[in-house]
């Protein structure tokens, strides 16, 4: 039995991708134990019993190396942990950085390098782009009000507005791609982005490199129906020659190791990338719905395993997210506030 902890368990309107790890797991070959890691008593995650086995509350990222790491070795003594599986962007640098020190006490991870996390950063996004072959809507790099009007002037609307690693407000004038600016930079600071809306169909990718130019599988989806949040509702496999090359050179040439998401945009012949995500997508179990169970290749990769490398798939499988009831106790509620676990 493997003791593995998994974040992102904020089943929300805005959901993490711990519930689809953790579900992909469940269903490999290798028997687990699961604990849950949570920054908010009132994640979802912490009351899924038949899931998660244990559930305990971790500092934020922001109050630094030292409290997330004893917290994590608090874990390890009670529990026995033997992997961690972080899901959510503001926590990678942490696990990025603590990751030889983790592993020193036994806590094994599957993590991209600080040079390759750096990669998803939106003004790095055109030379990937051009690295792998495709293409990107037009990017600018802001980061004062006399560089946002020249901006704007070269720029057609509706534009997007972004944060360097969060946050995206779509602007059809002038006047609300301002105002767009000011929330952004006193949200996430300089610079900002603003990049070109570019039409056609939204298709993402998901993966696990292996560091060394390869990778444990991808799978390539078209949304169908999103959120206002941007999240995907109802998806469709898809094997779009073009785009799996493309995920394919990216893990070759810059060496991805762990889990990856590329968001696309394709319009004809071209594919114009949008974003890169260092980690899962929420909508990881439809990899594992469809024969690919990338959760289970990364822990195995993470235990110094060597994970299956087939991902032949069908395309027009369906993928369609629900929402669900769940009536407990609330005395998990009193265990989270008080002690920090349950």
């Amino acid at each position: 039995m493997v003791k593995v902890a998994v974040s992102g368990i904020n089943a929300v309107d805005n959901p993490g991708p711990g519930l689809g790890i953790i579900k992909g797991l469940r269903e490999g070959k290798i028997p687990v134990s699961i604990v849950g890691l949570a920054y908010d008593a009132m994640e979802p995650g912490v009351y899924l019993t038949e899931l998660i086995d244990r559930a305990y509350l971790m500092p934020y990222p922001s109050e630094g190396e030292e409290p997330f790491l004893n917290r994590l070795l608090y874990i390890k003594e009670r529990e026995g942990l033997e992997v961690v599986i972080p899901a959510l962007d503001a926590e990678l640098p942490l696990f990025i950085d603590l990751a030889p020190r983790l592993a020193s006490y036994g806590l094994k991870t599957f993590l991209p390098t600080r040079k390759q996390f750096r990669l998803r950063a939106k003004d790095h996004l055109p030379v990937v782009a051009e690295a792998v072959g495709i293409k990107t809507p037009t990017t600018l790099s802001v980061s004062s009000y006399e560089e946002l009007g020249r901006a704007l002037s070269g720029l057609r609307f509706p534009v997007m507005v972004k944060g360097l690693f969060y946050r995206a407000l779509r602007a059809y004038t002038e006047t609300e791609a301002r105002q767009h600016f000011q929330t952004i930079a006193a949200e996430w600071g300089y610079p900002v982005i603003l990049q070109e809306v570019v039409e056609g169909e939204e298709m993402n990718v998901v993966g696990v490199g292996d560091g060394e130019g390869g990778h444990f599988g991808l799978l390539a989806i078209k949304k169908l129906w999103i959120t206002s949040l941007g999240k995907i509702w109802t998806g469709v496999t898809v094997t779009h020659p073009g785009l799996l090359a493309a995920a394919e050179e990216f893990v070759r040439h810059f060496r991805w190791r762990g889990a990856f998401e590329l968001e696309t945009i394709v319009s004809g012949e071209d594919i114009y990338l949008i974003e890169i995500n260092p980690r899962f997508p929420a909508w990881v179990y439809f990899a594992v719905g469809v024969g690919i169970n990338l959760p289970e290749r990364l822990l195995r990769a993470a235990l110094g395993q060597e994970p299956e490398r087939d991902w032949e798939y069908p395309a027009g499988k369906l993928y369609i997210r629900f929402t669900d009831d769940l009536v407990t106790d609330l005395e998990i509620f009193q265990h989270m506030v008080t002690r920090g676990e349950r």
